[in-house]
């Protein structure tokens, strides 16, 4: 037996107005079932909940009738809030006991009226038609999940012209008519379909996922990431899986698309365009319009299962495709157990009956579900969206898809390629192309484009001399051993100025590889939003230089043999000024290398140039010692040199910098190399959220090498 909340409002009843929402079934048919309990006094029983809701029903009159008199209002009112209890303790105890219902009544004791959640059937399913097609031609910021409340804009903000005077009534499978559509916007009918992909790459993936979207190129989108489970940076999650695979059930009701052609931007969204590279406006306007417009939509529910394959993964191609079908065949036909039991799996004609307008499937509406597995490096994600995932099987899920649908795909045309011939269309062109690439969060968007500047090192490689000297400079030396090489240090000072310095490394100069130095990476030119902080007319103050201590035992640590060069491996930072003090920030401006004279046991230091930085303050500092992407220093990148190789080789990581050359002449091994790090330590638009800065550095040892470690901070401006 099934029971549906109502609801009464004795205030409303007093001014002579009735209403009754969701009333229960006929009296008729909970009496039917009177003898099957044998308890009438019990509080659920149906015939305690007929009587109520007829006493309920009593002096309800339709609109056309005389309206109560006053008094007999009062009457009406004072009748009713003597039932209510009684209704709203049946009703509760009834659900409870039958379990038919996700609502429990609640009797609201200031109002009079008892509350139910709204019933989530056929009015639901109008409410995603309406919802839909109130989202076609708006912005969308493909970065997110494919969902429609993250489309931008309120209702009607559409980015494109369409005809909004010449309206019709679309007529969408399921008895789903959506009143007052645009001529533009065309409604097809769906389809039911099973697809299973075969084992690919990460990039093969992804650019399937965007072709589903109708998006060039192969930077992931946010439905991708969000079902296959990647959270970093694209770079590092493809460096990360060996093969990716899906298998799964998608339910197309319908399809709502526009069909105006050629689409052309509303003046007031061309004129929003930025004319010139401002951040501030080009983040502004990607977080109000987002980087895409919505073109078409899928409305229905799908079931998948997907699989990502690790890099550490022993399984072959063969082996994933078989655990992938196995796990389908539990989950979609209930054969093995797993979300379906087949004593449960209804006939086909009850599934195609599920499309029917008289379908009385179960109408909640949850969150989108998803259980993961892993095991052998192999991690395997189910998801549902659209339908009822409280249904245990796969089958008696699909026939809920109908009467709860969701959005479960959509296309899209860039904003960009209709904005030729505007003032600032490049402009706009590249920063959403740099939001897509690296999905900086939104909120940090300005800061983020602040900062995509051209770098480059100090001193360049244009002054280093790669010929003969007549006489090499005179450096002091380190040695390792007794019979070890001998590396000579280059004391020079490197200063940037009023330049952020994003970047240190270790460097081998010299016709032989054999000096060391110190070399910084900054931007070559200043942001926008650090020049009223920092430009040259701002007084900043006379740069201070930091060193520890050169005989401080603490921090003294041999490269290899204790009777030879140590590091001070102390940390070099400036005393931080957080986030609501009144005190400037310090960053990095200039480094240089000492050494310290002590015969064979002498001490190589590192010093820090620091220059203020008025009304800034840290928001977040991080100490790092994780290699940027870029794997080795210019030098040696452009001479091929690797060092020892692995027995067993790991794939190269995907190093999107052009300039880095992949095959180019052997040289021969260096002997230095074994006691120096050459890594370049740097922070940029891949490291989240792609706004740092040099704030400190130490020396240290680590395996037997001289590396660096850096400190990186956040400004707050």
């Amino acid at each position: 037996m099934e029971t549906r909340g109502f609801e009464f409002d004795t205030h409303s009843m007093a001014a002579g107005h009735y209403s009754v929402h969701n009333l229960g079934r006929e009296s008729s048919r909970g009496s039917a079932r009177i003898e099957e309990h044998t308890n009438y006094e019990s509080p659920s029983h149906p015939a305690r909940i007929a009587r109520a809701t007829r006493a309920a029903r009593v002096g309800f009159r339709s609109p056309a009738k005389r309206p109560y008199t006053p008094a007999q209002q009062a009457r009406q009112a004072e009748s009713l809030k003597a039932i209510l209890p009684e209704l709203d303790t049946a009703l509760a105890v009834h659900n409870r006991s039958e379990r038919t219902s996700q609502r429990t009544p609640e009797f609201d004791r200031t109002r009079g009226a008892v509350h139910t959640k709204p019933s989530k059937g056929p009015q639901y399913a109008l409410k995603v038609a309406l919802d839909a097609a109130n989202a076609l031609g708006k912005g969308f910021d493909v970065t997110s999940d494919f969902r429609l409340a993250f489309a931008k804009g309120s209702s009607g903000s559409r980015l494109v012209e369409i005809d909004e005077e010449n309206t019709q009534d679309i007529y969408a499978p399921g008895n789903v008519v959506i009143p007052n559509v645009s001529i533009d916007i065309r409604c097809d009918k769906g389809e039911k379909t099973h697809y299973a992909s075969e084992v690919l790459t990460y990039a093969q993936m992804c650019g399937r996922f965007n072709q589903a979207a109708a998006i060039d190129g192969k930077m992931p989108l946010g439905l991708f990431n969000n079902m296959f489970s990647f959270h970093g940076p694209w770079q590092t999650d493809q460096n990360a899986t060996k093969a990716l695979a899906l298998d799964g059930w998608f339910v197309k009701l319908y399809n709502l698309q526009l069909t105006r052609t050629p689409l052309n931007l509303r003046d007031e969204i061309r004129k929003a365009i930025p004319a010139s590279w401002e951040p501030k406006a080009l983040a502004s306007f990607i977080e109000k319009y987002g980087t895409h417009i919505i073109t078409s939509l899928q409305v229905g529910g799908k079931d998948v299962i997907y699989v990502k394959q690790l890099q550490n993964s022993p399984c072959s191609n063969v082996e994933v495709l078989k655990r992938m079908e196995t796990m389908a065949e539990r989950r979609f036909t209930g054969q093995s157990g797993g979300y379906s039991t087949p004593r449960e799996r209804p006939g086909k004609d009850k599934i195609m009956d599920a499309f029917s307008p008289t379908s009385t499937a179960a109408r909640l509406k949850l969150p989108t579900s998803s259980t993961s597995y892993s095991k052998e490096g192999i991690e395997i994600y189910q998801w549902r969206r659209g339908g009822n995932d409280m249904m245990d099987s796969h089958h008696r899920w699909l026939a809920t898809v109908p009467e709860t649908p969701d959005v479960i795909a959509m296309t899209f045309v860039p904003i960009s390629s209709l904005i030729s011939g505007i003032p600032g269309n490049g402009y706009l062109s590249h920063a959403v192309n740099l939001y897509m690439r690296y999905k900086p969060p939104i909120e940090e968007l300005q800061n983020f484009l602040e900062f995509q500047l051209p770098t480059q090192w100090s001193p360049s490689l244009a002054e280093l001399a790669l010929g003969p000297r007549r006489k090499e400079p005179v450096c002091p030396v380190m040695q390792f051993s007794l019979m070890g090489p001998k590396l000579y240090v280059s004391t020079n000072q490197v200063l940037v100025g009023r330049r952020p310095v994003t970047g240190l490394r270790l460097y081998l100069e010299g016709v032989k590889c054999n000096r060391l130095a110190i070399h910084l990476q900054h931007l070559t030119t200043l942001p926008r939003i650090l020049q009223p902080h920092w430009d040259t007319h701002v007084s900043i103050g006379k740069p201070v230089w930091k060193a520890p201590e050169e005989h401080d035992a603490r921090w003294l640590e041999p490269v290899q043999w204790k009777g030879f060069s140590h590091l001070n491996t102390a940390a070099i930072e400036f005393n931080e000024t957080w986030f609501g003090e009144q005190n400037d920030a310090h960053i990095v401006t200039g480094a240089q290398l000492q050494l310290s004279d002590g015969g064979m046991k002498n001490v190589l230091c590192l010093k820090l140039q620091f220059s203020r930085v008025p009304k800034c303050s840290i928001r977040r500092s991080v100490w790092d010692n994780t290699p940027a992407i870029s794997q080795k220093s210019g030098l040696f990148s452009q001479l091929g040199f690797s060092g020892k190789q692995q027995q067993q080789k790991a794939p190269p990581p995907f190093n999107p910098n052009s300039a880095v050359c992949n095959k180019g002449p052997k040289a021969q091994p260096l002997k230095l190399l074994k006691f120096v790090d050459i890594t370049e330590m740097k922070k940029g638009p891949q490291d989240m959220p792609g706004h740092w800065l040099v704030t400190g550095a130490k020396l240290d040892v680590d395996g037997g090498k001289i590396s660096l470690r850096v400190k990186y901070s956040l400004l707050h401006y």
